[in-house]
């Protein structure tokens, strides 16, 4: 199984091909450098800052992980924390955060702190209290916020002073960092905000006291104590979320908002157009508050209010000000996400807005989607209308700034995302090439139009051999498989080619085909979700005569996890075999913000929890099924699978469970990912020999 020349290995090794792709872009003000992170080749795992000179086309390596460091990386328990919510598996430069002028960049490696100037691309360590988390510069340049030890610190870079602007003596308590909540579900990564002056910092305080406790052991260690997290699950407290300004000067103003109508604190914005804006949320989600806080006094004004019958959707980059003061927005209208500039609608029918990626006084950068959601494309919004930047057919993403674009643009059409500077450059990537190619077929079945992937065996001629069918979703809200990227379809392609006819099927609840589609999942995860997988299979199966309907299997991690053990259960006549990797199998140990979006509280709905939960469903069980879950698991804990198990047990259900010591929700070790994938084909060919 170690083959190192395998896709398996390879797959394992470059963390699916992520190692050595450039990341993390900032193009300078003026336009003259553009930053981003890389590592120096695809099996390194340690990023270092490099400098693209767009005028001369020179990369330059400012910081280098191997220079700084002479020992091992140590990362604290909040920093590994932070990096399991952010997905984040790769070592070295994480992040890194710069001034409005980009003169320095300031990043934290191994919990130290570092200063780079990147004018002279001299780096030089700065003296901390504690072992560093999310450093960043004020505007000006002349301090460097971080926390350490939960609390927010703000050093002076000409005098060296470190004062603790935020912090209490509660161990409960943190300062500047974002919640468990906001972090795992609302892609809120931050937890304070520089004013843009620099002479200010709205910044989070958290109490973790309400949320339950839970305790994830290491049985292959005995000796080694339960950690202990808190883990705020459907219907329980969450933490208790507020916010303060707090002056350079040692002033702190709280922030005042009905925190109890409004508890969760979605995003913040703090610009030159106006004053920072909040976007608070009620608990079970269906209205949502864009605030304006006065500085002076911390009180808050409703700027917009936004209201929906199943949830509010929290989009990326808004809500946000113009430089001259207009509130920017996606709303939802028509069955379309619009992006809305001051009482404007700036978008037409039938584009998707996705997020908003840069705003000006004269057009807002937005990704956006048309009549086909597995493309993703950068357009220019204005008044007079949209302009697409990204012309192949793809997916995209764009930073901008100082006049100059920069893409990053994935295809079917080549390996990995290929990255161009509007100034003719193009970043190089030092991702390793993959053994494999997809030879992918991109398909709209049945009668909701599924968009789905098919892929059958390298070289697999039409008509020649019946196959079994294997089923490869994720098929859950906020999540795409079917794209048009080739990278996407790799791990697909290897399974084909281990003679499959894979599908991966994207259906209701997920993104790109606006908020009518998005919301007809609610209260129903296990009647949509499977049922849009049962119509793609035998849809595809009228089309292409190949597809063995006598042997089907299916695979899935989390929601995917879930999406497979339900498929065993609730459909044995249409799959004969199911892996769930990581499944949630109970949505009362999932957490708040996610399952109560999509089904309410266990309290308020307890059939819906009954009808979507998979223990009960254990007496049904006639198929074969493998559950493979990480006992270091924070996200989706291994008491779900352990619960489905010892009910498959009680009713004497045979099947087949893979308990990984040691393995969170990522499974970033090399010769688990590795592995786990040989394991699985052998698994699927057995049962549907």
């Amino acid at each position: 199984m170690g083959n190192e020349t395998s896709f398996p290995r390879q797959h394992a090794r470059t963390q699916r091909f992520t190692l050595g792709a450039p990341r993390t872009f900032t193009v300078a003000p003026d336009g003259s450098h553009v930053y981003f992170l890389r590592v120096a080749s695809a099996t390194s795992r340690a990023n270092g800052l490099w400098a693209l000179d767009t005028a001369t086309g020179v990369e330059t390596l400012v910081a280098d992980p191997a220079v700084l460091l002479t020992d091992p990386e140590d990362l604290s328990p909040q920093e590994r924390s932070r990096r399991e919510r952010s997905r984040e598996s790769s070592a070295g430069l994480v992040g890194y955060a710069v001034d409005s002028a980009a003169r320095q960049a300031v990043f934290a490696l191994s919990g130290r702190l570092f200063l780079a100037d990147l004018t002279t691309n001299e780096v030089r360590e700065l003296p901390a209290a504690g072992s560093v988390i999310d450093p960043r510069l004020d505007p000006t340049g002349a301090r460097v916020a971080y926390v350490a030890e939960g609390a927010l610190h703000l050093l002076d870079l000409a005098s060296g002073e470190d004062t603790a602007l935020g912090h209490d003596d509660d161990p409960e308590v943190t300062w500047g960092l974002a919640e468990f909540i906001a972090a795992e579900e609302m892609n809120r990564f931050r937890g304070y905000w520089f004013a843009p002056d620099g002479t200010a910092v709205l910044a989070a305080r958290v109490d973790n006291t309400p949320v339950p406790r839970w305790h994830i052991a290491d049985p292959a260690n005995p000796a080694t104590p339960a950690t202990e997290i808190a883990y705020p699950a459907a219907g329980t407290p969450n933490a208790l979320v507020s916010l303060s300004v707090l002056g350079v000067d040692g002033t702190s103003t709280a922030v005042e908002w009905d925190r109890d109508a409004y508890p969760y604190l979605a995003s913040v914005h703090w610009s030159a157009g106006g004053a920072p804006l909040l976007l608070v949320q009620t608990r079970e989600q269906r209205t949502a508050l864009v605030l304006a806080v006065d500085t002076a006094t911390g009180a808050t004004e409703v700027v917009h209010t936004d209201t929906d019958p199943r949830w509010v959707e929290v989009m990326p980059g808004v809500p946000a000000w113009t430089p001259d003061g207009r509130l920017v927005r996606i709303a939802v209208r028509d069955d379309a996400n619009r992006l809305v500039v001051g009482d404007d609608e700036w978008t037409p029918d039938g584009l998707q807005v996705r997020a908003v990626l840069d705003v000006t006084a004269d057009d807002v950068l937005v990704t956006a989607s048309e009549d086909d959601p597995t493309q993703v494309h950068v357009y220019r919004a204005t008044a007079a209308g949209v302009e697409r930047l990204s012309t192949v057919d793809g997916v995209h993403h764009a930073v901008r700034g100082g006049g100059v674009l920069l893409l990053t643009s994935a295809s079917l059409d080549w390996f990995g995302s290929r990255v161009t500077v509007s100034t003719g450059q193009e970043i190089a990537s030092f991702a390793e090439t993959p053994v494999l190619t997809p030879e992918v077929r991109l398909l709209a079945v049945g009668e909701r139009d599924l968009r789905v992937a098919l892929l059958f065996p390298t070289g697999h001629v039409p008509g020649s051999a019946k196959l079994p069918v294997l089923l490869d979703p994720y098929g859950g809200p906020h999540a795409q498989r079917v794209l048009s990227a080739r990278n996407a379809h790799l791990a697909s392609q290897w399974l084909a080619d281990q003679g499959f006819a894979v599908l991966v099927a994207d259906g209701r609840g997920t993104p790109g085909r606006g908020p009518v589609w998005e919301r007809e999942i609610a209260f129903d995860f296990a009647g949509s979700t499977l049922e849009d997988q049962v119509d793609a299979l035998h849809a595809v199966a009228a089309r292409f005569d190949d597809l063995d309907l006598s042997r089907v299997g299916i695979r899935g991690w989390s929601y995917g996890g879930y999406l497979a053990a339900l498929a065993v259960l609730r459909r044995p006549d249409v799959f004969h075999a199911g892996i769930a990797g990581a499944p949630v199998t109970d949505w009362a140990l999932y957490d708040t913000h996610y399952t109560e979006r999509y089904l309410g509280t266990p309290q308020d709905r307890p059939e819906v929890y009954e009808a979507n939960s998979l223990i009960a469903d254990a007496p049904k069980l006639e198929r074969p099924l493998m559950i493979i879950h990480g006992l270091a698991d924070d996200n989706v804990v291994a008491a779900h699978s352990l619960r489905l198990s010892s009910a498959l047990v009680a009713a004497g259900r045979p099947h087949t469970v893979l308990p990984l010591s040691g393995v969170t929700h990522m499974t970033p070790q090399e010769q688990v990912a590795e592995n786990l994938l040989l394991l699985q084909v052998e698994f699927l060919a057995r049962s549907l020999a």
